[in-house]
């Protein structure tokens, strides 16, 4: 079932790569040279729209990737997904199964190249782009995607995917024909045509059949149109493990932006226009997107360059933007000086992956110095030289990381070769890279640490406003892209992802920096300051100052670093009211955004060395005020992983002495004490300030812990609970003296209600362990009545303080969906009802039903229950058994 569905989406990417085959080979085969069959805007906006289809596809193989790495996360990813969703409008996929890597990498890829040719299209319709300057603006695009897709389409040969070969080499050989065709009118049109053409067919035939299977749900396929399946073993070692095709895509951004910028130095256009703006920023949102991922993946690394090469991309397209209105825009120093530190930082990190991902990022380094060398950044030869060799080199890695994902023998990269040398020294430990590096606090998302990149922005926007204007105009001075796309979107970006980890006060942060970031550097550079200064601009400013109060005043309670950070940009903002107000002392403004850049990059190289290595630990401060009862201390209330078995132990012997415990589940964490414990009971009772129309409930490991009472229960009861359980099932029975055998004394009252008790048997592996060593415990949510469900260990605490006695921790909730209540007062007239649907549906739970009355009904007896032999008596050859309350059975 798994594969049909793959096949949809499979399906989805062909056929949309087959549809916009066919729209070009259209326009390329009618058009003339004096005339387009279809109309320029028109072709872009289908472009555009095909362009989001193969997006479509390739964000289910992302979010289907996630699934199988981390499949108790999948549900709650997509909500958390929802605020950055416009980030993965044109995602790179990554799926592991037999076409599924290079199949992500080429539809993802075809969709980078459509959009940004659709965009250019549009503009040219629009009239914003002369006719002349269709060719100077499409071809540098076209070489880069012309080069990247043969690239693939070697890599894609040399791995046996023929179908996606034909596919990537001809889109290729598609757009070298096109380059020849814009180059001389008429030239390579019918070429061009003739490889979509190919393309189109190849991709119509694959793409209907793996639809038919999956509408036939398997009964019809078309021959050869699904591979065949590999041993377990070529899966495994053809498997992506650091999430290589979310490189690959990175790289093929990074070869498009060199493209375009290298373009004008070789002669091949006579310089940077607007008509390369779309190339240039689709670069940029796939960087945007390729960093969200490597957060999902675990990368902080990754997922920081990306947000760097992000940067880049948007700067340049600023650049390039500015050529319509006839401004040469002036790069100022102190920026791109301090971005070369940044980057060279990330390179040294970078080397731990591999020597030849830090020298990779070693060119970025020569190419922000080669910006702060040259006056007129982006637009002179010395930066346009570097793109060049960006270029060699982006178009080599991307080939080797693309042999080396598919193939079990590697071309060396010297990965893990400073890892080795580092281990060798005795004074640094690194950081295991286990699944609690990034658990989330209270969040039920799995995403790497943000702040790395968060501090990093801040510094890159704090030392850009350190340019002065002058006399050159606001848009002259290269200081919007980088104020509002370092401080402003990357720190919205990262704000999301601390919020969907459950860091409230990093998120809170991060957010309310990066909008006013956006504010003032669209206000001060964007020339909307002009002379508005006063009071209208200051009341704004003071807004803000309000808030950012209740940031500095909530970090004493975190980190010395984090007090720093907020009180330094309290200080900017002061500077930015003095500025409204026109009172601002001459230097004012300059020394305190050095002083916030300052501690920001403290912050940056902290978080980023501290998530490397284990020791030492760069120091960020202990909290300056501390609140008793606040922050689920250890010390308080042990917090022990639950993947371990002596954690359990310890958990166990906890509640065997009285305690309450936070326990997670099939479903949601809950608060649990043993049923022999009366006082432990009581104790949970008061601690969850229990409603009475919400009683307790009684769960059990195994139904071999009913033994002693299964002859005070109903016979088609006990085959219910056989064939239900384990499950999300919660099942209300009648209450009667068979609870009287769990030792819960005068507690009893407190589990369920006089006539009836909830009773469970829970389908984790945990919780099940655990109430094997403890016997039945008493069982309610792990929050005070009537807030939310607890989908996070450190919820637990958060939300009941240190009353609770142990925790023990497995993460995010699996399902933040709660257990399936089911009436089974009145089983014995063969109906059962229904408190509350939850994760397993009514019509599952009806079937088990009436799978079990049906048995019951043919005298069909559950071998878990069959009487034993001892407690049988013989009576003219027949077995019956002798139970001391028959009455009770009936």
């Amino acid at each position: 079932m798994a594969q049909l569905s793959h096949a949809l989406h499979f399906s989805v990417g062909i056929l949309g790569i087959s549809g916009g085959s066919l729209l070009l080979l259209v326009n390329s085969y009618a058009s003339t040279p004096g005339e387009d069959f279809i109309p320029q805007t028109a072709l872009g906006i289908l472009l555009l729209v095909i362009a989001a289809v193969l997006a479509y596809a390739g964000l289910f193989h992302v979010l289907l990737n996630c699934n199988r790495r981390f499949p108790s996360f999948m549900h709650s990813y997509v909500w958390h997904l929802l605020p950055s969703l416009l980030l993965f409008i044109f995602l790179p996929g990554a799926l592991s199964l037999s076409h599924g890597q290079p199949f992500s990498l080429v539809c993802l890829t075809v969709s980078g190249l459509w959009c940004g040719s659709g965009l250019v299209y549009i503009l040219a319709g629009q009239g914003v782009l002369r006719p002349e300057d269709l060719r100077p603006s499409l071809v540098p695009g076209l070489a880069a995607f012309t080069l990247a897709l043969l690239l693939i389409a070697i890599v894609a040969v040399l791995a046996k995917r023929t179908v996606l070969s034909i596919i990537a080499l001809g889109i290729s050989l598609a757009c070298a024909h096109q380059i020849a065709s814009l180059s001389a009118a008429g030239f390579g049109q019918a070429a061009t045509a003739a490889n979509y053409l190919l393309v189109c067919l190849v991709g119509v035939y694959f793409g209907v059949g793996r639809l038919l299977s999956y509408i036939t749900h398997g009964e019809v396929e078309l021959p050869a149109t699904w591979p065949k399946e590999k041993s377990p073993q070529t899966q495994t070692t053809q498997q992506n493990p650091e999430w290589t095709s979310i490189t690959l895509v990175s790289l093929v951004m990074n070869l498009l932006a060199a493209c375009v910028l290298a373009c004008p130095l070789l002669g091949v256009v006579p310089q940077l226009s607007a008509g390369h703006v779309p190339w240039l920023w689709t670069a940029g949102v796939f960087q945007l997107g390729t960093c969200v991922l490597s957060y999902r993946a675990m990368d902080t690394l990754a997922a920081t360059f990306s947000g760097f090469m992000a940067v880049l991309r948007f700067a340049e397209g600023y650049s390039a933007l500015l050529t319509l209105y006839s401004i040469r825009p002036y790069s100022p120093v102190p920026f791109p000086a301090v971005f070369s530190v940044l980057l060279f930082v990330s390179a040294a990190f970078g080397c731990q992956k591999s020597l030849l991902e830090g020298l990779y990022r070693l060119f970025f380094v020569a190419y922000c110095i080669a910006i702060a060398v040259e006056p007129r950044g982006f637009l002179q030869g010395g930066t346009q030289g570097v793109q060049a060799a960006i270029f060699v080199a982006s178009a080599g890695v991307l080939f080797v990381y693309a042999l080396n994902m598919h193939f079990s023998r590697k071309i060396p990269t010297g990965q893990g070769l400073v890892t080795a040398l580092v281990s060798k020294v005795n004074a640094l430990t690194l950081r295991p890279h286990d699944k609690d590096l990034h658990a989330p606090y209270l969040g039920s998302s799995k995403y790497a640490d943000a702040e790395v990149l968060g501090h990093a922005c801040s510094v890159l926007a704090a030392f850009a406003i350190t340019a002065t204007v002058g006399d050159r105009g606001a848009l002259c001075v290269l200081v919007l892209p980088w104020a509002v796309v370092a401080g402003g979107a990357l720190q919205l970006l990262c704000g999301f992802v601390c919020f969907s980890r459950g860091k409230t006060f990093e998120s809170t942060a991060f957010i309310l920096y990066g909008v006013m970031w956006t504010v003032w550097g669209l206000t001060r550079y964007g020339g909307l300051y002009g002379e508005s200064r006063g009071f209208n601009v200051a009341v704004g400013i003071i807004c803000f100052m309000l808030f950012n109060v209740l940031v500095t005043v909530a970090a004493l309670f975190l980190n010395v670093a984090w007090f720093a950070y907020a009180l330094t940009f309290q200080l900017i903002l002061i500077s930015f009211l003095l500025d409204a107000l026109g009172s601002l002392p001459y230097g004012y403004d300059i020394g305190v955004t050095i002083i916030f850049g300052l501690v920001s990059f403290y912050c940056f190289l902290a978080h980023l060395f501290n998530s490397t290595f284990q020791s030492p630990q760069i120091p960020l401060g202990q909290a300056l005020v501390k609140l008793s009862g606040t922050g689920g201390s250890s010390d308080v209330c042990p917090h022990v992983p639950a993947r371990k078995a002596a954690s359990v132990h310890q958990i166990a012997e906890i509640m065997k002495n009285g305690g309450i415990c936070g326990m997670p589940t099939d479903t949601v964490y809950v608060l649990v004490a043993a049923c022999n414990r009366p006082d432990a009971v009581v104790k949970a009772f008061k601690v969850k300030k229990q409603a009475q129309d919400r009683p307790m409930s009684l769960w059990i490991s195994s139904i071999k812990q009913l033994e002693p009472v299964k002859h005070l229960l109903s016979p088609l009861l006990l085959e219910f609970m056989q064939a239900a359980w384990p499950s999300s099932i919660s099942m209300v029975i009648p209450r009667g003296p068979w609870l009287d055998a769990f030792g819960l004394g005068e507690a009893a009252k407190h589990i369920g209600t006089p006539q009836s008790i909830a009773i469970r048997n829970p389908d984790c592996t945990i919780a099940t362990y655990l109430i094997n060593m403890v016997g039945p415990i008493a069982v309610t949510s792990a929050n005070p009545t009537g807030e939310a469900d607890t989908t996070h260990h450190n919820q637990v605490y958060a939300k009941l303080g240190d009353k609770v006695n142990g925790v023990l921790c497995d993460g995010p909730s699996p399902e933040n969906i709660a257990s399936t209540v089911v009436d089974c007062t009145k089983i014995d007239t063969g109906h059962i009802g229904f408190f509350r649907v939850g994760l397993i549906p009514k019509s599952k739970v009806l079937h088990i039903f009436e799978e079990v009355q049906r048995r019951h009904m043919q005298g069909e007896m559950n071998p878990a229950f069959e009487p034993n032999i001892s407690d049988m008596q013989s009576i003219d050859g027949l077995y019956v058994e002798i139970t001391e309350e028959p009455q009770e059975r009936n």
